[in-house]
């Protein structure tokens, strides 16, 4: 087990963030192992309410008995981005007083070798979040072309030997399907060796190959914009990001979110519809030293707050 698998990233600076009532409705998108949900929960009274949900199977399985069997918890099983549909189901569109939404692959899930997400622990090459839908990355680069591979990597793995990477891995697919991790790592390596990087040459391809597959920025534009009609107002929108893609696309929204339409900026008097929908509280919190230093996981974490108007 790892040393970061049960710590849930920037936990403090998410309770203070969701500025948690004790008699309120919080949602928790991305459940992981229960981490940040099971400290939220114990600062709900009898009347609060908590929902969890995750798409991958392996996360609900997981989960503590202390939450499943606790009345003022659900854990739902499904995509982030179908939290509108969720909460309407269960009529509380616009009564949740709390998102938290943790980005990104989860230490459990990049400490099994079988899913395939990892570079250092060789393992079938799946990286799926849900392994019962979608395709696995192998599948996904055994067809894919070069140029479109090569776009994926400068788009979503900001990878600058792109095409020098993709051409060697559709040169290698033609002598052997590439069907495992450590196989791919070895392809991206030997065509872009690390030079005194501190970071493993392969981590930009599986970071944009992994996106891809599970069509993670797409999810997150859906959920993001789903957040008002599910807030309340005063509700809080906290946002964990691992990578500058995730960090800026949150920013953006929240930025934009917060502002008028053109036409009606710096006007005293705006149609209620056209009034920002959200509010930015503070700037990104990163992890501080001692959280850095227990946790390495946290080293890249930022998170944004936004409260509904």
């Amino acid at each position: 087990m790892s040393s970061d698998q049960h710590v849930p990233v920037l936990l403090e600076p998410v309770l203070r963030g969701l500025n948690i009532k004790p008699g309120g409705c919080y949602v928790d998108g991305t459940f992981g192992r229960g981490g940040h949900s099971g400290e939220i929960l114990k600062r709900l009274d009898a009347s609060g309410r908590l929902i969890g949900i995750d798409r991958d199977p392996e996360a609900i399985a997981s989960a503590p008995t202390t939450l499943t069997d606790d009345p003022r918890f659900e854990l739902i099983r499904g995509e982030l981005a179908e939290l509108e549909t969720f909460i309407g189901e269960r009529e509380l569109l616009g009564q949740v007083d709390g998102l938290l939404f943790d980005l990104g692959v989860s230490s459990p899930q990049l400490d099994e070798a079988g899913r395939g997400f990892s570079f250092m622990r060789d393992g079938p090459l799946d990286m799926r979040m849900d392994p019962d839908s979608g395709i696995a990355a192998s599948e996904w680069l055994a067809t894919v072309d070069e140029k479109t591979l090569r776009h994926v990597l400068r788009k979503f793995g900001e990878e600058t030997h792109a095409t020098r990477i993709a051409r060697a891995i559709v040169t290698a697919r033609e002598q052997a399907p590439i069907s495992r991790t450590a196989q791919l790592a070895r392809i991206v390596e030997d065509a872009a060796p690390a030079r005194g990087k501190r970071i493993h040459p392969a981590t930009k391809t599986f970071q944009a190959i992994r996106i891809v597959v599970n069509r993670e920025l797409e999810q997150l534009e859906t959920v993001l914009a789903q957040a008002a009609h599910v807030l309340r107002r005063g509700g809080r929108l906290c946002v964990i990001s691992f990578h500058s893609l995730e960090d800026r696309l949150v920013k953006r929204f929240m930025r934009d979110a917060a502002r008028e339409p053109e036409q009606y900026r710096g006007m005293p008097n705006i149609p209620e519809e056209f009034r920002p929908a959200f509010r930015v509280v503070g700037k990104a919190i990163k992890a501080d030293a001692t959280e850095t230093a227990m946790n390495r996981r946290a080293r890249s974490a930022r998170l944004r707050i936004a409260e509904r108007t």
